[in-house]
């Protein structure tokens, strides 16, 4: 059995397990709890009314954060060479193509995003087996496959993320970071929240949004009032 250590008892002794905390309450708890000395991200997970086995009830969507992630987002863009310097202005960290391809067949996956353009699905296609598990691989329907590379570099550098929720029917997410004011991370769930309102599969029956939790690295999760998002 793990021993807790004294900032965890002390962490599990401010919750309590028997409320759900109106979301502003809950922030400001998580700010209390966090005890790490680096600045902690702040996480969701929502469980969903949805059977993710069934493709009618799969849910997935990319939400733009108003305030950011706060994380230092790396992108790599796979494109042909006219578009590398639209990329490269846009503040992407690794631009390329044939090289970076080869790279990454080697193993390497140092990035955080993978932008690409519809022309190249052709050679990005083949790196499936190394990206997919990792959650890298490009998608249209997340916006990481456009002609309009410059643009998304932008976009993901603001904090726009794309979400899917797991086998267990459960979507997680970062949506700030623990030194941000309580109003920011209130405003990014909800915009969160938000859209996975608008993805919700009309196949879905019943309760959509079951339950949501949030906690920053290494600390417990703090159940949230579904109505107070």
């Amino acid at each position: 059995m793990t021993k807790l250590t004294k900032n965890k008892k002390l962490a599990l002794s401010k919750i309590d397990k028997t409320k759900v905390y109106p979301i502003t309450d809950a922030i400001n708890l998580l700010k209390e709890i966090t005890t790490v000395k680096f600045d902690a991200s702040v996480d969701i997970d929502v469980r969903l009314g949805v059977d993710p086995r069934k493709s009618t009830q799969m849910v997935r969507g990319v939400v733009t954060l108003p305030h950011g992630t706060g994380k230092l987002v790396r992108v790599l863009v796979l494109c042909t060479p006219d578009k590398e310097e639209e990329a490269k202005n846009a503040g992407a960290e690794h631009v390329g193509l044939d090289d970076y391809i080869a790279k990454i067949k080697d193993g390497w996956t140092d990035v955080d995003v993978i932008i690409t353009m519809p022309s190249v699905m052709g050679k990005v296609g083949a790196l499936g087996k190394i990206l997919g598990p990792r959650g890298l691989m490009p998608n249209p329907k997340s916006g990481t496959v456009t002609m309009d590379v410059g643009k998304t570099v932008q976009e993901v550098k603001a904090g726009k993320i794309d979400f899917k929720v797991d086998k267990y029917g459960i979507v997680h997410s970062s949506v700030g970071k623990v030194s941000f004011a309580p109003e920011k991370t209130v405003e990014n769930i909800r915009e969160f929240i938000a859209v996975l309102h608008k993805v919700k599969p009309t196949a879905a029956k019943g309760v959509y949004l079951k339950k949501i939790y949030v906690s920053s690295t290494m600390s417990p999760g703090i159940q949230v009032d579904v109505k107070s998002i």
